[in-house]
């Protein structure tokens, strides 16, 4: 009786090995974020003629540190090369944004770097700490030189996105 049960075991793994898949690729989506591509939630006409440079965004967020339910218009400069799961918008002074995806539900292809988008979420003045701003800089494959000079807490906006979509 023994003997059957070890072969039984034995017979199971062995077709488990057999039938085992290959772990899928963790990375961005594939796609080339062509004019009317959606990511995550839908955004609709609405929020796309209501959008708000980011220019607009920081003079809101001066009165009040977080805005809800807001539609914003910029252009990718950034996408993570890791799993495409944050980005940044470049400014009207040039600078840049942070933007991570709601829940982390949603990613983004590397070709949206250069795009011009309209996003829904929610934004706000954050605190980031060291640890944080080095873990998105790995992601950034920053140099190693790049990553130690960040030595102190930065205060910067983050926009939490619930949809993006690529736009003239």
């Amino acid at each position: 009786m023994k003997l059957k049960s070890l072969i039984a075991v034995f017979a199971v793994s062995l077709s488990s090995v057999a039938f085992a898949q290959e772990a899928p690729k963790v990375g961005p989506p594939s796609g080339n974020a062509i004019v009317g591509d959606t990511y995550g939630s839908v955004v609709g006409v609405k929020s796309e003629s209501n959008a708000i440079t980011v220019n607009k965004l920081s003079k809101k967020l001066k009165k009040a540190k977080k805005v809800e339910n807001v539609a914003i218009k910029g252009t990718v400069t950034e996408v993570c090369e890791k799993k495409g799961c944050w980005l940044k918008i470049k400014t009207d002074n040039n600078s840049e944004f942070f933007v991570k995806m709601q829940d982390y539900g949603f990613f983004v292809p590397t070709a949206l770097k250069g795009k011009n988008v309209v996003m829904d979420g929610t934004a706000e003045v954050k605190t980031i700490s060291v640890d944080e701003q080095k873990h998105y800089a790995t992601d950034a494959k920053k140099s190693q030189t790049e990553i130690d000079a960040i030595t102190s807490p930065k205060e910067e906006i983050r926009f939490v996105a619930t949809g993006i979509k690529v736009v003239n």
